[in-house]
């Protein structure tokens, strides 16, 4: 069964929450691809709509929109998502997850794409909290 952190931001305000989810809750992510839309009430913010927009797996692979499925691959990138070049005209062997949500996936990023009020109150948090 599948379980791990899903990072929801909120681009209103620039933050972001993190929710462990597993069993039903998880069932929901697996299988969707990066750009996709879910139900926000996997993580406690029913009425809402997050979009996947990446993650990664156990060991920190990220997730890349360009490659498909949930397989493992090596690309040679001269930069973008798992890959920042120290100098001009770099390129690097970097191996990298799809774009797929699978059981091996460990945290998926997403974000709030339409809110009629603040996702912090909405998942009962504030700014004392922090």
């Amino acid at each position: 069964m599948a379980d791990f952190t899903v990072v929801v931001a909120d681009p209103n305000d620039g933050s972001t929450y993190q929710r462990d989810v597993d069993g039903q809750d998880a069932n929901r992510f697996l299988g969707r691809d990066i750009g996709e839309e879910v139900d926000g009430g996997a993580v406690g913010l029913d009425g809402y709509t997050l979009e996947i927009t990446g993650g990664s797996d156990e060991t920190g692979r990220p997730m890349r929109e360009n490659v498909p499925g949930s397989k493992i691959k090596q690309l040679l990138l001269d930069g973008g998502v798992g890959f920042k070049p120290s100098r001009e005209g770099e390129r690097k062997r970097i191996t990298v997850r799809g774009r797929q949500v699978s059981d091996e996936t460990a945290q998926v990023n997403a974000k709030v794409i339409d809110s009629d009020e603040g996702v912090a109150e909405a998942l009962g948090e504030s700014d004392d909290d922090e």
